[in-house]
């Protein structure tokens, strides 16, 4: 019985991971709104280490529109000008010396739909895994010597059953995020 709850754990943990990857792929998809996350892939050559922006910088959102980019090093703010500009998120930042303002544009309605369409896209990745998970998962069981049909057959519905709870959740996670897209 060790070994089936160790199959079922495993899944588990497999399905968490499929979770955290659609976490961090929405956290990605901008929805409007000013986030500190949307810089997250820009790196800037910090005498001579490529470094991520929010490792040189203070980056905050003193409002829904903008980001501010608050260097430690007053003269890194070309250069991170430079890669916010090279790292082709569609802003135009503004350097006043001291920080770089960054004015988030509003999305329009078509760029919305493509926004949905992207996250649709990675909640259905994130099924693919988790059934990827239930398929080892029931495999594994079937793989197990001894074991009779009656615990084989309750141990593949405890798997569907974790299945079914983690598919719930990316329907729950992908809804928010569509809504928080869509709305204006």
């Amino acid at each position: 019985m060790e070994e089936i709850e160790f199959i079922l754990d495993s899944a588990k943990e497999q399905m968490n991971g499929a979770i955290k990857h659609l976490e961090v792929a929405f956290s990605k998809i901008r929805a409007g709104k000013a986030n500190p996350q949307m810089l997250d892939n820009v790196s800037i050559d910090y005498y001579g280490t490529q470094t991520p922006l929010s490792q040189a910088s203070n980056i905050n959102t003193p409002d829904a529109r903008t980001i501010s980019v608050q260097p430690w090093d007053k003269s890194m703010l070309e250069i991170m000008e430079k890669a916010i500009i090279d790292a082709n998120l569609g802003f135009n930042p503004m350097n006043n010396g001291e920080m770089i303002m960054i004015n988030v544009p509003p999305l329009t309605e078509e760029r919305r739909i493509q926004l949905v369409k992207q996250a649709k896209s990675e909640s259905e990745n994130a099924k693919v895994s988790i059934r990827n998970a239930r398929k080892d998962a029931n495999d594994e069981l079937k793989k197990l010597d001894g074991i009779s049909e009656d615990i084989l057959k309750d141990s593949e519905n405890e798997v569907q059953n974790i299945t079914n709870s983690f598919t719930s959740k990316i329907d729950g996670f992908f809804s928010k995020k569509e809504e928080e897209i869509l709305t204006v």
